[in-house]
């Protein structure tokens, strides 16, 4: 029997109409680990985000614009696949045309995503404590013991006890008796712990409890807990054991209680006692993580000085090798990663890497495997996307290369959307820019030619933390202010179905000039190919930028590379005029 058939036999036990499957797991994390990755149990989806709406009859699972390609080739037929800025699960439902009991599980859902799915009364929602997919996933890997550690000083620049007192403040200023934390970067980021609770980033799961007098309660696998840390933090942090957690929330009442919208999820919301006033808004850590510290900021650009020798030297082997030896994504992939293993410091990859020749780039998140696996020749665009974790922070970087001779549109494209991203690295920041402000300007020169990409320009970037973060970003509908010290990517693109995609990504953080205007600093290393430059598509700030950018990276990467690596370095970075 199928596992939707199966699934389908549990609603009919549950008296279900419907059941709703999303992609994270309780912690609300991008990055889901495999014995918790329900949504590709069911669908073979591995996108990061989507969700599976599960009827007697019929199947949808939905999707944003990144994955809609990706989606088709990996999902089974029975699945309907649904771009959500087209068809929401509400519209689904709604054409039903009868009341039905939609189950999900609590624990996976907050209440602000669940109205959005159901914007209609004729729902009856049922929380479903036990999750169905698990009822029918037997083959489950262990559970993860691995311990927390401690992140050096030299690494995060600021004391816990200095952050502790910041998120105080905030309570006390806002008349707040009590916060609850859930979103687990932050709970890392505050503490200055990591671990390796996700496959991409150094998370701790659990949750943590704190007055504003900045009393912590841990609620976390305890076994995971090292004696240094306990003797670190003392009597200021109490690890109390993950499966208490409830039973310390009902014990609270007659207080204000501050929870995160996007990660206290429904069943935990509905365990606080009534008598409380809760109040809903978004975790103020975000916002304070969000803006980087001086170390933070210096070792984010050591970071990408490791990174770029790595790629540089990819970039170099690639061009000289695709017409001798026989070089497929995923041996590029491999060959990538060897690069950047070569430095001590190097730890993981903070994504899973993109690798994607010709129509396969074109899938804008796309993963190479041995079924799509191509051989990179003959004449097209190679997109590589790919980012690293080190104790000194995360990288995320794109290039597309040329590989033997693109067409005069391909280059035409690729020199507009280069426009896009240089108009970002130049834009000047007032107090008053917000992110969809500068994501206009990356759009602007590709929607002359009649031409859009539907993801954002830009996103958050944590320090050695999650590769995506917020609150800020670039995008249409992003309204946080890009403030001093925040990172973001730069990554405008284009995407031709069957045939090619390419994207331009660097990382930037913004750096106050005086009190009214700020700007961006580069700090991805790593040459721009200008085998797909059209240089008469450029004006002369353009050019004038390139040739700087790339003298700049010339006298950064110069003292690392062989005597071959350096004659390609200088040409490379050779000035286009």
């Amino acid at each position: 029997m199928s596992k939707i058939n199966q699934l389908r036999n549990i609603l009919n036990q549950e008296n279900c109409d419907a059941y709703l499957i999303p992609k994270n797991d309780e912690y609300f994390g991008e990055y889901v680990p495999e014995n918790k990755d329900r949504l590709k149990f069911i669908s073979r989806f591995t996108g990061s985000t989507g969700l599976a709406l599960i009827l007697k009859n019929k199947s949808y699972l939905f999707v944003d614009g990144r994955y809609t390609l990706q989606a088709k080739t990996e999902v089974n037929k029975n699945f309907e696949i649904c771009e959500v800025a087209k068809i929401k699960p509400s519209h689904i439902l709604k054409n039903l045309n009868k009341r039905i009991t939609l189950g999900f599980d609590p624990k996976l859902f907050t209440l602000s995503t669940l109205k959005n799915i159901i914007s209609d009364n004729s729902i009856n929602l049922k929380p479903i404590n036990n999750n169905l997919i698990d009822k029918i996933w037997k083959n489950k890997f262990k559970v993860n013991n691995n311990k927390f550690y401690l992140l050096k000083e030299k690494y995060h620049g600021e004391n816990y006890l200095n952050k502790v007192n910041k998120v105080s403040k905030f309570l006390k200023l806002k008349d707040i008796h009590y916060f609850l934390s859930t979103a687990i970067e932050n709970i890392s980021w505050l503490l200055n712990i990591r671990g390796s609770d996700a496959s991409s980033s150094p998370l701790t799961n659990g949750k943590i409890l704190f007055n504003n007098n900045g009393v912590i309660i841990f609620f976390v696998n305890v076994n995971k807990i090292t004696p240094q840390i306990k003797r670190f933090f003392g009597k200021k942090v109490i690890f109390i054991k993950e499966e208490f957690f409830v039973d310390y929330l009902r014990k609270i009442k007659k207080s204000k209680i501050l929870i995160d919208k996007k990660t206290c999820s429904f069943f935990y919301e509905k365990n606080i006692h009534s008598s409380n006033k809760l109040i809903k808004t978004e975790d103020p850590i975000y916002l304070l993580k969000a803006i980087k510290n001086r170390t933070e900021i210096s070792n984010t650009k050591i970071a990408h000085l490791f990174d770029g020798i790595a790629l540089t030297k990819f970039i170099f082997w690639l061009k000289n090798n695709y017409k001798k030896t026989k070089i497929t994504e995923i041996s590029a992939q491999i060959k990538l990663e060897n690069y950047k293993k070569q430095h001590k410091d190097y730890l993981y990859p903070s994504f899973s890497t993109i690798s994607g020749f010709a129509e396969n780039g074109a899938i804008i998140h796309y993963r190479s495997n041995y079924k799509t696996n191509k051989l990179i020749k003959g004449n097209n665009l190679y997109l590589l996307d790919s980012g690293s974790q080190y104790f000194y922070g995360t990288t995320d970087v794109t290039r597309t290369i040329a590989i033997g001779k693109i067409s005069n549109f391909q280059k035409k494209i690729y020199s507009t959307v280069l426009k896009g991203h240089i108009a970002v690295a130049s834009y000047k920041l007032k107090k008053s820019t917000l992110g969809k402000h500068i994501d206009k300007v990356a759009r602007a020169p590709l929607l002359k030619l009649g031409h859009n990409y539907s993801h954002g320009t830009g996103h958050g970037v944590g320090y050695f933390l999650n590769v995506h973060e917020g609150p800020q970003g670039l995008s249409p509908f992003n309204n946080h202010k890009i403030l001093s010290g925040m990172i973001v990517s730069n990554e405008p693109g284009f995407y031709k179905e069957n045939f090619f995609g390419l994207r331009i990504e660097n990382l930037i953080y913004c750096k106050k000039i005086n009190n009214n205007y700020s700007e961006f600093i580069n700090l991805t290393m790593v040459p721009i190919d200008k085998d797909c430059i059209n240089i008469n598509l450029l004006n002369k700030n353009e050019i004038n930028w390139i040739n700087t950018y790339h003298q700049k990276i010339f006298y950064i990467l110069k003292p690392f590379m062989n005597s071959i690596e350096l004659k390609l370095l200088t040409k490379a970075c050779s000035a286009i005029s």
